[in-house]
C-alpha cells in the first residue's frame, strides 16, 4: 500500500519511466507514494530539476497521497573520486567555493524507511533534506589530505574542461556534463541547506564528511 519511487539513473528518459510507476501504482490503489526529488528542486538552477519537477507534477496529477523526499547532494558522489584524487594529488570540479550540504546514501536510506514506516500520516509533506554540516570542494581535499597523509589540492576548471576531465576518466558524456553543471550550481548556492530537516527526520545526525572520508579510504 505504500511505493518508494527512487529517480531512475537515466538521466534524460527519466520522466517517462517515473511516469510509468506513477501509473501502475494507481492502477495498483496505491495509499502514499514517496518519490525521491532534488533539493528545492521548484527554485534550483540544476538541469536535473527539468526531469524532477516533470515527476512531482505528474504524482500531484495522479491523485495518490504522496510525500516528496527532496534529496541534496550525495557525499558519495564525491568520496567515488577518492581513488584518482589521491593517484594524481589533485581534485577536480568547478564550484569554486561553492558550499555542499551532503549526506550519504545511507543517511537518504534511513530517511526514506522512516516515512514509510511512520505511524502518523506522511501526504502531502514536501522534506528538503541535507546534510546537517558543509564543505567546499576545497575543503573536501583537505580532509583527504589529512586522512590520507598525502597532499591533495583543489583544483577548480571552467565547466567544459572540467566536464572534458570526466568524459576522459571514463564517464558517459551525459553524465559528466550533468556533474559539471551541478558544481556550476553548487557555486550559485544550490546544493547548501542548513535546514537540518534529515537529521530530526532520522533522529541522529547525517554522516559527517570526516566520517565518509574515513569510510572510503578503508574500502
Amino acid at each position: 500500500d505504500k511505493i518508494l519511487l527512487i529517480s531512475s539513473s537515466e538521466v534524460g528518459k527519466r520522466t517517462g519511466q517515473h511516469k510509468a510507476v506513477i501509473s501502475a501504482a494507481k492502477k495498483a490503489g496505491v495509499g502514499l507514494l514517496a518519490y525521491t526529488s532534488l533539493l528545492h528542486a521548484d527554485r534550483s538552477v540544476l538541469g536535473l530539476a527539468v526531469e524532477h519537477l516533470a515527476t512531482e507534477e505528474a504524482v500531484r496529477a495522479s491523485g495518490i497521497p504522496f510525500v516528496l523526499l527532496r534529496n541534496g547532494w550525495y557525499t558519495d558522489n564525491h568520496t567515488a573520486s577518492i581513488p584518482p584524487a589521491l593517484q594524481y594529488g589533485a581534485f577536480l570540479g568547478s564550484a569554486k567555493d561553492g558550499r555542499f550540504s551532503t549526506a550519504t546514501r545511507r543517511d537518504y536510506a534511513d530517511a526514506a524507511a522512516a516515512v514509510l514506516t511512520a505511524g502518523e500520516s506522511q501526504a502531502g509533506k514536501i522534506l528538503e533534506l541535507a546534510g546537517d554540516g558543509y564543505y567546499t570542494l576545497a575543503g573536501f581535499a583537505d580532509e583527504l589530505t589529512r586522512q590520507s597523509g598525502r597532499q591533495v589540492t583543489y583544483k577548480d576548471l571552467p565547466e567544459a574542461d572540467f566536464c572534458e576531465a570526466l568524459i576522459g576518466a571514463g564517464l558517459p558524456k551525459p553524465i559528466a556534463a550533468m556533474l559539471a553543471e551541478s558544481d556550476v550550481g553548487a557555486s550559485r548556492g544550490a546544493l547548501f541547506d542548513d535546514s537540518r530537516t534529515l537529521s530530526r527526520l532520522i533522529g541522529r545526525p547525517t554522516t559527517s564528511l570526516e566520517a565518509a572520508v574515513a569510510d572510503a579510504l578503508k574500502g
